[in-house]
């Protein structure tokens, strides 16, 4: 299918503003100094982040670009990640449209930071996940938005496919992120936990000691309930701000239900997806109740849920001493849910990675320029600790686009 007719089917793009939070690459960067772009649209699926990235070899975001989904692909996307009719045809086409929205959001980066795409190394592609399988047997995960496409419509190599390697190995495959926290955030003077608040919340466990392994797992749902049961009830991609979430209260009975998942008792290594935490789990949790909660009080308990699972995985790791918490990811804007997590949590310092020097909003771009430049390299890209592959390996292919 041509890219006009994939246009017509998906429909046009929204825009955020660029924004550039460090000085253009053109101010003198040391000889050594290597561009990469982070690109990715996570489990909330509501839009694609790019990241420009330069390497010196610690990363420095450059610029910074974002892409609402056309609702119609973002309908599709959510749709693919349940089992249903047609799946082949449906996936092919999303999986070319969604390259092209990729290399859309590259090129229009790239042009209004003014930098040409020959000085960008290598661009890291997470895709999109369709599906996510770790316990199945045979395990697999998959993640669409061709790189073919990508590659040739930005003239840039591109580096994707990060999780199956992993997943061969005997990983999850997730949470990728813990090697790039442990790579920028860890410090000797404390111990320290991020939290990365997407569709699913996944941890990552940094302990002072230098010789101590990086942990992490995924703690379970992060946004994708909220955002599901948001665009039920109010017609809205999320509860911005919080605000249906603050007129609810937590319905006891509920809250208790859905904690008894035994995902959460589950040990690590550990992931999970939205096609288990979905709204088809939740209906099933509200039909058990004796009345139906009000549409505010659900949200409540949902928020609940997701600052519950989060504090318990954290008392968890035992290894840690009162560690400092810092948010990142879409759940780091919703002010409710960053009080929740203060108050079930009142001892520890819970902030968000603006104050390690980093945006909440664009670390896991970060992380795939990163996964990026470990490929480029044939350098390791997972923690086997975290996913539970048997040895570290390097992730992903690389698609050249000549």
């Amino acid at each position: 299918m041509r890219r006009e007719s994939l246009v017509a089917a998906f429909g046009s793009t929204a825009h955020f503003t660029l924004r550039v939070d460090r000085p253009s690459p053109t101010s003198n960067p040391s000889p050594a100094a290597e561009l990469y772009v982070g690109a990715l649209s996570g489990t909330s699926v509501d839009g694609v982040d790019v990241a420009l990235v330069r390497f010196e070899p610690q990363p420095t975001l450059v610029a910074s670009h974002s892409l609402v989904f056309p609702t119609a692909l973002r309908s599709e996307l959510l749709a693919l990640c349940v089992p249903g009719e047609n799946e082949i045809d449906r996936l092919g086409r999303a999986d070319v449209a969604l390259g092209q929205l990729f290399a859309q959001a590259v090129n229009e980066l790239l042009a209004q930071a003014g930098v040409a795409p020959r000085a960008v190394r290598a661009i890291g592609s997470h895709g999109q996940t369709i599906r996510h399988r770790p316990g199945f047997t045979p395990a697999f995960t998959l993640q669409i938005g061709d790189p073919n496409v990508i590659a040739a419509a930005t003239g840039i190599p591109v580096a994707a496919d990060f999780r199956r390697k992993d997943v061969a190995l005997g990983g999850q495959g997730a949470p990728l992120v813990p090697a790039f926290h442990d790579a920028i955030f860890r410090d000797a003077r404390s111990d320290r936990v991020v939290i990365n608040i997407g569709g699913i919340a996944n941890l990552t466990a940094l302990p002072a000691a230098p010789t101590a392994p990086v942990l992490g797992f995924d703690t379970g749902p992060g946004n994708t309930l909220l955002d599901a049961w948001s665009r039920r009830v109010l017609d809205a991609p999320m509860d911005r701000d919080g605000a249906l979430a603050a007129r609810g209260r937590v319905v006891p009975a509920l809250l208790s239900a859905l904690l008894a998942e035994p995902y959460f008792a589950q040990a690590a290594p550990k992931s999970t997806g939205p096609e288990h935490f979905s709204m088809a789990w939740l209906k099933r949790h509200l039909d058990a109740l004796p009345a139906p909660p009000s549409e505010a009080d659900v949200q409540a308990t949902l928020l609940a849920l997701t600052a519950e699972s989060i504090a318990a995985a954290i008392e968890s790791l035992p290894q840690l001493t009162r560690p400092d918490i810092f948010i990142c990811g879409g759940g780091a804007r919703n002010p409710v849910l960053l009080g929740a997590l203060r108050a079930r949590l009142p001892t520890n310092r819970v902030d968000t990675t603006e104050a390690l020097g980093v945006s909440p909003s664009w670390v896991e771009a970060l992380a795939f320029a990163w996964l990026a430049r470990q490929r480029w390299h044939a350098l390791p890209g997972n923690a086997p600790a975290v996913t539970g592959a048997s040895r570290p390996a390097v992730l992903g292919g690389l698609f050249l686009p000549e």
